[in-house]
């Protein structure tokens, strides 16, 4: 008989690469990895790994087990998920990897209500890079993700993973209110080819979505005087009147009377906001609730952006 925990010992090297990263993730030391490894391989009747420099690879036989592994810690899940969802008891704790804006216009308001309805749900919220939360949910360290994702930038779409478009987030044009370009109406971005730009990180979704648009509906290079990964440190810049920039509306700028705050002629440049879970917690309560709690408070947001925007 095959040892689930044993099954999701095998899941984590095939992920991590190493026995010694796999140990650490999961608090174990490396030779108790090992052992139970081999005790997998005993009661499967099959050579499971194999050394590649100093990591370790699965076998065909390996990656075969690792086929069912995936598809019983799946069903396992949503049996858990079922039995939680007949007590219809909101309970436990939920990890959650959210982005900034995320949280602060979303996220944080839910919680306010969801955990004061719900007290025995304990929530941890993590800021972790999409790419990274996405494969922490499928390792189980993170139990929903609440993301965002560029047209430049998608985040990997893993199997056993439910996704669910929650808004689509417009970037409009940032300026200081004291900008020759400040105003109402669509302003195309050719207009701020000789002004100083706010980016984000080189090599980030963000950066190269704002990079492209310039590009191509503006037929410029940006002169990106500013890099950060904080959106709020750009929109800080940009009041202070040290640069323009491309940004979400979900920041709220808009009302902000120390900027000008335009959409882009010619062209859409926009974000996706979505959450994502193992298919196997789905049915889960906790996960049931906060998943429609923000699915109704992306609704009100873009429903009071789209108000401002006009």
């Amino acid at each position: 008989m095959l040892d689930l925990k044993r099954l999701r010992l095998l899941r984590e090297l095939h992920a991590r690469g190493t026995i010694a990263a796999t140990a650490e993730a999961l608090s174990y030391s490396a030779p108790a990895v090992s052992q139970q490894l081999a005790k997998l391989e005993a009661e499967a009747g099959a050579t499971l790994l194999e050394r590649v420099g100093r990591g370790v690879r699965l076998t065909d036989a390996g990656l075969i087990l690792l086929e069912h592994a995936e598809a019983l810690l799946t069903r396992v899940e949503q049996a858990e998920a079922d039995l939680a969802a007949a007590s219809r008891q909101v309970r436990g704790s939920l990890h959650v990897s959210s982005f900034q804006t995320g949280t602060i216009s979303l996220l944080a308001p839910v919680l306010h209500r969801l955990t004061r309805r719900y007290p025995a749900l304990r929530v941890h919220v993590s800021e972790i890079e999409p790419d990274a939360a996405v494969r922490a949910l499928t390792l189980g360290e993170i139990d929903l993700v609440l993301g965002d994702e560029y047209d430049r930038g998608l985040a990997p779409r893993y199997p056993g993973v439910d996704w669910e478009v929650l808004a689509t987030d417009p970037l409009r044009v940032v300026l200081p209110a004291d900008h020759p370009r400040a105003g109402t109406g669509p302003l195309a971005l050719s207009a701020l080819a000789d002004s100083p730009w706010a980016v984000g990180l080189a090599g980030s979704a963000y950066t190269d979505t704002v990079f492209a648009a310039c590009a191509e509906l503006g037929g410029f290079q940006p002169d990106a005087r500013h890099h950060t990964t904080d959106l709020l440190m750009i929109l800080a810049l940009v009041r202070a009147g040290q640069a323009v920039a491309l940004l979400p509306d979900l920041l709220g700028a808009d009302g902000d009377l120390a900027l000008s705050v335009r959409p882009v002629r010619g062209g859409s440049v926009e974000r996706t906001i979505y959450t994502a879970v193992r298919a196997g917690s789905v049915h889960r309560p906790g996960v049931v609730e906060l998943r429609a709690a923000l699915r109704r408070e992306a609704r009100s947001a873009s429903t009071v952006l789209d108000q401002l925007a006009r």
